[in-house]
């Protein structure tokens, strides 16, 4: 199976990072030293912070990377909420429409309907089949929402081929 779309953005990113790490920050590293005393070098200082964080996001980058990469498409239900998941769902009050996709949290953006599978919604969500109704309790109040429409990670990747 090809990576999913996320793998190959955290790839860019990773590399990004690491081009970084081993070209820039070098730089202003030995531009801030030849200024001497490190005592009171604030440009020494801030290229070292800079070094740690991109070290950091460089590690977290890779375990997320090797994490979503062994995601195996057969272990994600074809018939219910989960991961990769388009639903669309029918405010049971309102009668509104929503659509959401579930996805990871480096995907997340609210205002287009991609919310990450751990947030309040994508918790009560996973599991559920078309006609199943379930209710949120968020800060704003309770919502009810009955699953009108679900596209699966396997319909989505298979689309996607055709």
């Amino acid at each position: 199976m090809k990576d999913l779309p996320i793998v190959g953005k955290l790839k860019d990113e990773l590399k990004k990072v690491e081009r970084e790490l081993r070209v820039e920050v070098p730089k202003e590293l030995r531009k801030a030293a030849a200024h001497g005393d490190f005592r009171e070098n604030s440009e020494y200082d801030a290229a070292k912070h800079r070094q740690s964080f991109l070290q950091a996001r460089a590690m977290h980058l890779a375990a997320r990377i090797n994490s979503l990469s062994s995601l195996k498409l057969e272990s994600i239900p074809k018939d219910t909420v989960a991961f990769g998941s388009k639903v669309r769902l029918e405010d049971l009050k309102t009668g509104g429409e929503v659509t959401y996709e579930l996805v990871t949290p480096e995907e997340v953006d609210p205002k287009n309907g991609r919310i990450s599978v751990s947030s309040p919604i994508g918790r009560a969500l996973l599991h559920k089949y078309v006609g199943d109704e379930i209710t949120i309790n968020l800060p704003s109040g309770v919502k009810e929402y009955g699953i009108i429409a679900l596209e699966t990670l396997h319909d989505l990747v298979f689309k996607e081929k055709t």
